[in-house]
């Protein structure tokens, strides 16, 4: 039954996305652009590890309030890092990890040659993760991979982010150089993901988590265990820094940053996120359970 409805909700989706990409490309601004790229893929590849989807939204970025740390400049032991942040509060870690080989293997056309056939698990963008579907990364990549249209709803969103096939993707996952930081008691597990620009996941909770872009840029907003945020969890977060976010009192506003490719963000556990892809973007979180 459950093989019935992923099936079913994967046809629904690709007939949504089948009818609207014409009507997406030809009342799009940057179509031009995005057609020049493609004539040129040979030579373009290499921008932004070939990941580049045209699309007209605002700019998504903003301020930076989240402590950062870089490693060429910063001393950070391990006996200090559970001290100060483990169980306290976010951190950006900067130069504290080589994904280089990861980062040649994660291109698009690398991913696409090796990885394109395979099915992958997608799950709605929002707050449950649910329900999910299933369809080759081809057809994610190609067909579902849109920018987030603003209105839209996180749970009307496919996603791919985790239930990644360990054994299917072990080559891959083993070139990921997991951040040298950890919580006592606890042992990594590695999630990775894929998104268009303007995608996100509305606010969440789990346990303490590494979270590190590989391609492209991620907006993050984050409060603390104490503070509730108000929020839809069937909406975008999109729609929430558009009609939420901008309402809110100076001081009632999250911590917040932009991730920037190679940067790695810790945050605690059970604090609220929520998350805003700036780009197209290829991310991996190293969950500590």
């Amino acid at each position: 039954m459950y093989k019935n409805m992923s099936f079913c909700l994967f046809i629904v989706f690709l007939f949504y996305f089948r009818s609207s990409s014409s009507s997406f490309l030809t009342s799009s601004s940057s179509f031009t652009a995005g057609q020049s790229f493609l004539n040129n893929w040979p030579s373009s590849q290499f921008i932004n590890g070939g990941w580049v989807i045209p699309h007209n939204l605002t700019d998504l970025t903003g301020p930076c309030n989240i402590k950062r740390l870089n490693r060429n400049q910063d001393t950070l032991s391990q006996e200090e890092f559970v001290k100060k942040f483990a169980y306290n509060e976010p951190v950006i870690l900067i130069n504290v990890t080589d994904q280089t080989e990861f980062r040649m293997h994660s291109t698009r056309e690398q991913l696409l040659s090796k990885y394109g056939n395979y099915s992958i698990t997608v799950t709605t963008a929002n707050t449950h993760s649910y329900p999910k579907a299933e369809m080759t990364l081809n057809d994610y990549v190609n067909i579902i991979m849109k920018p987030q249209e603003e209105g839209r709803l996180g749970s009307d969103t496919l996603y791919h982010f985790g239930d990644n096939d360990r054994e299917e993707w072990a080559e891959l996952f083993s070139m990921y150089n997991i951040p040298p930081y950890t919580v006592p008691g606890l042992e990594p597990v590695i999630s990775f993901g894929l998104a268009g620009p303007g995608t996100g996941v509305p606010f969440h909770i789990h346990g303490p988590t590494f979270a590190e872009t590989i391609y492209g840029r991620k907006r993050w907003f984050l409060y603390s265990p104490k503070v509730r945020p108000l929020f839809d969890p069937n909406g975008s977060t999109l729609d929430w820094l558009t009609n939420t976010y901008f309402s809110l009192p100076i001081n009632e506003r999250p911590l917040e940053c932009v991730l920037q490719p190679g940067e790695v963000l810790y945050f605690p556990a059970y604090w609220w996120h929520a998350t805003l892809n700036v780009d197209a973007s290829v991310f991996v979180s190293t969950f500590l359970a």
